[in-house]
Order: C-alpha cells, then structure tokens, then sequence
C-alpha cells in the first residue's frame, strides 16, 4: 500500500522545478557580474551580425566589399572592448576623479560642434568648418576623426553626476544644494545636447532622473524637473523653425512633426514626408511575421528602410529574424536591466549605488526609445539601439559604462568576499581584473547604512 501511494503522488511541475534552480543561480556571489557578460555580450554579437545583415549589399554595390562595413564596426567593438577592459579594472575612487574631465571634454567639444552650426546656420560660414575642424549634425570631425559628443556628455554625466549626489548626501533635500552645482551644468548640458540632438537631451533627463531617485530625491522635486523639461523641449522645438540645429528657417519644424506624425493615422498621413520612415519600418516589421524570412534575405534594407544599420536597425531584425528575433533582443535588454538595478540595490558605496543605477536607465530608455520609434509607439529620435546599431562613438563609450558595471558587480560584499577568499591566479589578475576592496564589517557600515535609511525616507 505504501509503494502504490508513492506512486500515486504527482510530480511537482515543471516551474516549480525550475524556479529552485533559478534562485540558486541567482544567489551565487558572482550572478550579477556573469549576467552582465553573457547579456551584454550577446547583444553584442547579435549587432555585429546584424550590422554586418544590413551594410553587405549596399556596401558591395558601392565599392566591391561586402565587408567594409562590418569590418569598421568590428574594429570600434575591438575599441569597446578595451574600453570595457579599462574601466573594469579602475577603482571606484579613480572613476570619481576622471568624471570632471570627461564631462569637461564634452562641454567643450559641443560648445564647439553648436559654435559651428550656428555660424554657418547665420551665413558667417559657408559651411561648418574652421581648419581640420568640422561639423556634420551631431558629428564633430578633427581631419578624418570623427566622434559624436552627445555620446560622452552621458558618460561624464554619470560620473560627474554620481560622484557630486554621492558628496552631498543628506543635504540634497534643499533646493540650493541642487542648484549648486548640478542643476545649472544639467541645464547647460540640455541647451547645448538639444540643440542637434533632441533624443540624447531625452536620454539625459532620463539619466538624470534615474540618478536622482537613486538617491532618494523628493518626489515634488522631479515634478519641477518635469516641467523644466517639458520647457525645455518646447522651446528646442520652437528653435527649429527659426533654424536652430538641423533645422531651416522657414521650413517644416521637422521636430514638432516627428513628435505628432506617430499618433496620426497611416491613411492620413503624408507617405512622402515625415510619416516614410514609419511606413518602411511596419512594413519590415509586416514582413517578418513570426519567424523572419531569413538572415540576410530582407528586402527593404536595400535603400527602402532609412538608416537600416542604425536608428532603424530593429526593422532589419523584425523583417529577417521574426518576433522570436525581436523577442531575444528585448529579453537580453530585459536581463541587463535586472542586472544593472540589481548591482546598484546590493552596492554599499553611494558612488557605485548611483552609478550603476543611472547607467542602467540610460542604456534601457535609449534601448526603449529607439524600439518605441521603430514600432510606431513612441516618436522617431533618431537615437541608436545600444549594442546593435552601427556605430562607433556610441559603442564604445555604451561598452566603457558596462565595464564600469562589471566592476561594481565584482565590488558587491558577497563577490568580494567570495573573490578574496579564493582569488583567481596571478596571471588573471594582471591580465584580466584585480581583486575588489573587501567589503567594511557590519559594525563599521552601520552608520552609513543609517544614514542612507534616513535619506530614502525623505521622498514623501
């Protein structure tokens, strides 16, 4: 009788098998640093291959290589690569100290690419060019060097950002600690960023505001901000029309168009105007259905989809790789940005907590931005899709933040401890990363862990 009613018990189902297994995985020391290499590397990989999907035929119509183009954005990912090697191994005190000058360096290169526009917008310059410096939109050339500075304005934004949040502490619940320094840089950072680049001025005040909850801000405070921002836009689309930027006096404010044309109808929308690049992407989208008609055989890459390497880069995934494709995409953007929030909720140092906290938002409403132009849900920014759109400015400054992940992952107190307590080789460590500080006792994080109790309370 026994044996026949343990044979009659049912077999426990196949979620609750799993979801054991997954939280074990999950609680290892090491999760969040090996979750941040395999989601960010298979982004990777999926955009060399699809940068490479996009660029082959155009690029061997154009001048006889099919690889001419993949072959740039493997030699920027090389670039990104050792960028992430590099900020991997720098210590969180050395980060803190670098973000001034990054952001100095931005400030400057976009005081300059806008000092150009404006100069040739008014007719002092017949175009853009003073010497070997010259401007394209949001490119800004040295000779044959080129990088966009919007792209490293994110970068110095964080460090800066979270290095001056984390020195102020609990004296950012006033206004005036706020408006000294942060909020006038992000003021000027907005101006000179929105200029030409309305979408990196939307992925800024996402940063921004992802730094700032991190950090316990009061919520009334990100209602000011909110409508500081939505000032701010207004008036950057105004600018458009008088030729502010990429705009032309006189002419259709392209802006304000793409901002409305999404919530128009299809039918009643002007196929040969603003409302093409939508078209092209529902299209692509339309043609893929489930599961894609194949790697490399999409069609409308072939000059009908604009910027098919890069702000519409999704489409080419849609059309040749189906929603499975477009599902394994979001899911790896999903994983990281668990992975990112997860690294700052489980950092003891303010620095790192902040850090990892906005680079994380920075990178999913970028991702979440481009993916909502492509499907017609949100406006058309023009910004990239992170990890897969062409692109080197903005693949190797998006692979330096995740470097900079990895080492906050590698400085959580169950991965430090586990890491000094059995330490990699020595070859290891010189060549790939050195070993994280230890963790302080419980006695000595006490304080500072009370401290960062009563800041979180503020927000009301």
């Amino acid at each position: 009788m026994a044996e026949d009613r343990i044979q009659q018990e049912p077999r426990p189902s196949l979620s609750r098998q799993l979801l054991p297994a997954v939280h074990g995985m999950l609680a290892r020391p090491l999760s969040s640093y090996y979750l941040l290499l395999a989601s960010s590397g298979l982004l990777l990989l999926i955009g060399l291959t699809m940068v490479f999907s996009a660029t082959s035929v155009k690029a061997y119509a154009e001048n006889g290589n099919a690889f001419s183009a993949i072959a740039n954005q493997a030699v920027f990912a090389l670039l990104g690569l050792f960028a992430f090697w590099v900020c991997q191994r720098l210590p969180a005190r050395t980060l803190r100290d670098v973000g001034k000058y990054v952001l100095g360096a931005a400030i400057v290169l976009l005081g300059i690419l806008d000092l150009l526009e404006a100069l040739a917008s008014v007719g002092l310059l017949k175009q853009p060019q003073i010497g070997p410096i010259h401007a394209e939109l949001l490119w800004l050339y040295l000779g044959p060097i080129g990088l966009q500075p919007a792209e490293l304005a994110k970068l110095g934004l964080v460090l800066w950002g979270a290095d001056v949040v984390a020195r102020k502490g609990a004296a950012l619940g006033h206004w005036r600690e706020l408006s000294r320094p942060l909020f006038p840089v992000i003021g000027l950072l907005f101006v000179l960023v929105g200029y030409n680049d309305l979408g990196s001025m939307l992925v800024l005040l996402a940063l921004i505001v992802g730094l700032l909850w991190a950090a316990g801000i009061r919520l009334r405070i990100f209602a000011a901000l909110g409508v500081l921002g939505l000032a701010g836009i207004s008036l950057l689309i105004a600018a458009a029309s008088g030729g502010a930027g990429s705009g032309e006096a006189g002419a259709e404010n392209y802006r304000l168009a793409r901002l409305t044309n999404f919530l128009q109808p299809l039918d009643q929308c002007d196929l040969d105007g603003p409302c093409y690049q939508l078209i092209q992407a529902r299209s692509a989208i339309f043609e893929g259905g489930w599961f894609g008609v194949g790697l490399g055989k999409g069609a409308l890459k072939w000059n009908w989809l604009p910027e098919a390497d890069n702000d519409f880069i999704f489409a080419v995934v849609a059309e040749e790789l189906g929603v499975v494709g477009c599902t394994v995409i979001l899911a790896l953007f999903s994983v990281l940005a668990y992975t990112g929030f997860r690294i700052a909720r489980r950092s003891q140092d303010p620095f790192r907590r902040l850090a990892a906290a906005a680079i994380t938002t920075w990178l999913v409403a970028q991702a979440v931005i481009n993916i909502g132009g492509v499907t017609g849900m949100l406006p058309i920014t023009g910004l990239p899709l992170p990890f897969i759109s062409a692109g080197g400015s903005a693949l190797v400054v998006t692979m330096a933040a995740v470097g900079m992940l990895a080492s906050f992952a590698r400085a959580e107190p169950g991965a430090s401890r586990a890491l000094n307590a059995r330490p990699p080789a020595r070859w290891v460590r010189l060549v790939w990363a050195p070993l994280p500080p230890l963790p302080p006792s419980p006695r000595r994080a006490a304080p500072a862990r009370a401290t960062t109790e009563a800041g979180s309370g503020r927000r009301r």
